[in-house]
């Protein structure tokens, strides 16, 4: 396993980042502690949750699985990163949810509980908050970090420019600020590379990309159809996204299999090789999922590859960041 640093921190983390938002719904407790296992295993040290992963509003269900899978001891939670996110709805009234710092502070509180363990490495906002200001949202952290509760702040699903404006208060504070920008970003969509991956490499982030092969659609959906395994392109946005994009899976396929690698693996490796990114999100439902994800840290995509990927699925504009994607 390779491992980097998490933006501009001196923390290591393994360059896959293990998701874990099918557990519970999709995966059953005893295959989740499997694919942690097995994660370990393999060196995979970074995890990724949320406090509203299990979809049942107050639950927390797969921060209680995870918990119980540290429970068991044998340096489980030593060994691992652990990252969860807070904004989402925790239940029906009017402060359970968002980036108050009432709602913060409680769900942090409630986040610990249920993963069994008395701090969260890094802890994110699952969205901006457009109502509350900075100078709340960063004094619940820094209450949070003095407290040992938590040990780094990251963002999910934020503009370039709440990014910045976020920093600045931050800096004002003298506090570290955010570390790390979790945002979808694959081959079919590149919208963050406009300001969101200049912002982030500028302030020092770490990207984390979820959503890593656009719901399947980037991990030879045609080739699993055709063989009757591909449940989840015949509904949903796969589904959609193939409709709209079918030619262009037919050439990416084609593509994957003229370089001998699964198209899994060059989604990924893509991703591996794009400026800033720490840790694509791969999320499997089984143990061979995982397994088979590790392809992906031994693609090395040469010039024309990169090239002719993006004659496939082109960037935005005239590509790289903006302006220089949109004006003269």
């Amino acid at each position: 396993m390779d491992y980097t640093n998490l933006g501009r921190t001196g923390l290591s983390v393994s360059r896959l980042c293990l998701g874990t938002m099918n557990f519970g719904p999709q995966t059953s407790e005893p295959d989740s502690f499997a694919i942690m296992d097995r994660a370990l295993d393999h060196g995979i040290n970074f995890f990724d949750t949320a406090n509203v992963y299990g979809w049942q509003t107050g639950e927390g269900i797969t921060e209680q699985i995870i918990g119980r899978w540290f429970a068991q001891g044998g340096g489980r939670r030593e060994k691992v990163v652990l990252a969860t996110k807070v904004y989402g709805k925790m239940g029906d009234w009017p402060n359970e949810r968002g980036l108050s710092a009432r709602h913060i502070i409680r769900a942090c509180e409630g986040s610990l509980r249920r993963l069994q363990t008395d701090t969260i490495d890094l802890y994110q906002m699952h969205h901006i908050s457009r109502t509350t200001p900075w100078e709340e949202i960063w004094q619940a952290m820094e209450t949070l970090v003095a407290q040992g509760k938590v040990l780094y702040v990251g963002s999910s699903n934020f503009a370039g420019w709440h990014i910045s404006v976020a920093q600045e208060a931050a800096g004002k504070r003298n506090f570290l600020g955010l570390v790390s920008e979790q945002c979808i970003y694959n081959l079919l969509t590149r919208h963050v590379e406009l300001e969101v991956v200049p912002a982030a490499q500028h302030h020092g982030l770490g990207i984390i990309p979820w959503s890593p092969l656009h719901g399947g659609l980037l991990a030879g959906l045609l080739r699993k159809m055709a063989e009757g395994g591909a449940a989840r392109g015949t509904s949903g946005r796969s589904a959609e996204a193939l409709a709209a994009h079918r030619p262009t899976i037919e050439a990416y396929e084609k593509l994957c299999a003229d370089l001998g690698h699964d198209p899994a693996d060059v989604a990924l490796g893509w991703l591996l090789s794009r400026p800033g990114v720490t840790a694509p999100i791969i999320g499997p439902r089984t143990v061979e999922q995982l397994d088979r994800s590790l392809g992906a840290l031994d693609v090395r995509l040469d010039e024309p590859t990169l090239n002719r990927l993006d004659e496939l699925f082109p960037p935005l504009g005239n590509g790289g960041p903006g302006p220089e994607a949109w004006a003269w």
